[in-house]
């Protein structure tokens, strides 16, 4: 190992030790434990770098815990020459994972909201969904996650979360039901309160 590759690895150590987080090594130890506990040699070619990739691909699947959603919607717009008619991002992708089974959820968002003076970049909205799909997750949860940080942030007139998916933990175990929707929404403000409203945001994404 190279004096680079130890620099990283004694980091890594050391920022285990101080968060209680596991270590790379650590990680990648788990995973081999799991292909034994499959029934598989993970010192065979095909499962060499197997513990590595999958430490990489958690990375990637739960990178939403590194960030902050309230970071993300932090920089608004005031200048909108009057404007507070809905704002809305449709068939926003989602890509979650379940916490009951680690496997994948996946659908899609339709969020909007109502201006109070103020709005955000169009595209931070379906970063907000991104960063709380990249979490171990209930869609319910998620879902009202989303309708909250937009709520506190913004402080609009009303939000509104459409989202629905499908969930591998229900078509490749269990019941073995492929091609059922999970539908789950979040209304606030107006879009809960105010029947035309709703309607009209029902409308916009086709439902």
């Amino acid at each position: 190992m190279d004096h680079v590759s130890n620099a990283k690895a004694d980091a890594a150590v050391a920022e285990s030790a101080e968060t209680g987080r596991p270590s790379r090594t650590e990680a990648e130890a788990a995973v081999r434990t799991l292909l034994r506990w499959a029934g598989d040699d993970p010192t065979r070619e095909g499962l060499i770098d197997t513990p590595n990739r999958v430490a990489r691909a958690w990375e990637d699947f739960f990178s939403g815990y590194e960030i902050d959603p309230i970071d993300v919607l932090a920089r608004t717009f005031e200048e909108v020459d009057g404007y507070d008619e809905i704002v809305l991002m449709r068939d926003i992708r989602v890509e979650s994972h379940c916490e009951h089974h680690i496997v994948p959820i996946i659908g899609k968002a339709h969020v909007a909201y109502l201006p109070n003076e103020r709005v955000v970049g169009i595209s931070k909205l379906a970063r907000v969904v991104e960063v709380y799909a990249k979490r171990l997750q209930v869609q319910e949860t998620m879902t009202a996650q989303v309708a909250n940080a937009i709520e506190k942030v913004l402080e609009p007139r009303g939000v509104a979360v459409y989202v629905e998916a499908q969930h591998q933990c229900m078509t490749t175990r269990g019941v073995h039901m492929p091609g059922v929707d999970t539908v789950t929404t979040s209304m606030r403000g107006a879009f809960r309160t105010d029947p035309v409203m709703r309607s009209e945001f029902f409308q916009l994404i086709g439902k």
